[in-house]
């Protein structure tokens, strides 16, 4: 057994509630949603062994907006949000339903922030790419929550924690981006060579690493001033912010594990966490 099966194993027996763990997953690149790789196995090897949730909740890297939307349809279509990719990856549905009832209660549950929900948005790539392996019957529900670009890492950290009700009621809360993440520094050459990065995106995992399996947080809601290397791993926010709401999901005290712990490329990082 992996340590990440022994993991969800453990979690399970211990729970006498539906309590689900929060994850944050590594998207990495849309081909994942068709690629077979260890990344993909790893996602699969974690949805064999985790309950089955009433319904997801995701926030994904590619929903970045000024202020903060809930998607409300009940039946959201699948987002081909990219380009330069085979025909194949075009062609890829995922028909989970939506969740208009769960989107109502998401926007209760945040409130006095205004969250509205939105009919007409459908699942982009970053939810369902990695949902896919998660769940391919796609029998459960999906929900997504957008990431308000205006607003810092700690803003999003907390309002994360007004979404922890969730968590007993069966509902698989999941941030989807990458925590080492600079496309304009990706090395093509080495798409598919394995663990392979820049020095300064090595040391970037390597701080993050720390800080979450620590639950030293503080230092990542500041990522700005953790030195060059990490001003490299994220240029830009969208990316990370998703993993603010898996930390801030976190109760105290509660286990944090690490797998997909690999670069790629030069300067992405697959990284994903369980809590719980």
């Amino acid at each position: 057994m992996s340590s990440i099966e022994s993991a969800i194993t453990d979690h399970v027996k211990n729970q006498h509630t539906p309590h689900m763990p929060v994850l944050f997953l590594g998207h990495g690149s849309p081909m994942n949603a068709i690629e077979e790789n260890e990344f993909i196995e790893g996602f699969r090897t974690l949805s064999q062994n985790l309950p089955k949730p009433s319904a997801i909740l995701c926030i994904s890297a590619h929903w970045y907006t000024q202020g903060t939307f809930v998607t409300a349809s009940p039946r959201p279509a699948t987002m081909h949000d990219f380009y330069g990719f085979p025909k194949q990856l075009f062609g890829v549905q995922y028909p989970a339903n939506g969740h208009p009832a769960l989107a109502g209660e998401t926007v209760d549950l945040l409130r006095p922030e205004t969250v509205i929900p939105d009919v007409n948005r459908g699942l982009d790539h970053g939810a369902w790419s990695v949902i896919t392996h998660l769940y391919p019957k796609a029998d459960v529900p999906v929900i997504q929550l957008s990431i308000d670009y205006t607003k810092p890492a700690g803003w999003h950290f907390e309002l994360a924690g007004r979404l922890l009700k969730l968590r007993t009621k069966g509902v698989l809360i999941i941030g989807s981006g990458n925590i080492v993440h600079n496309l304009s520094l990706v090395d093509f050459r080495n798409m598919n060579t394995l663990d392979y990065g820049f020095d300064w995106a090595f040391e970037a995992r390597e701080i993050t690493n720390q800080l979450i399996l620590s639950g030293n947080f503080g230092g990542l809601l500041e990522y700005q001033n953790l030195g060059r290397s990490m001003q490299l791993a994220v240029p830009t926010p969208d990316h990370f912010l998703p993993l603010m709401y898996t930390l801030g999901l976190r109760k105290e005290q509660e286990p944090i594990r690490l797998f997909n712990d690999k670069l790629v490329a030069g300067s992405l990082s697959m990284t994903s966490v369980m809590v719980g």
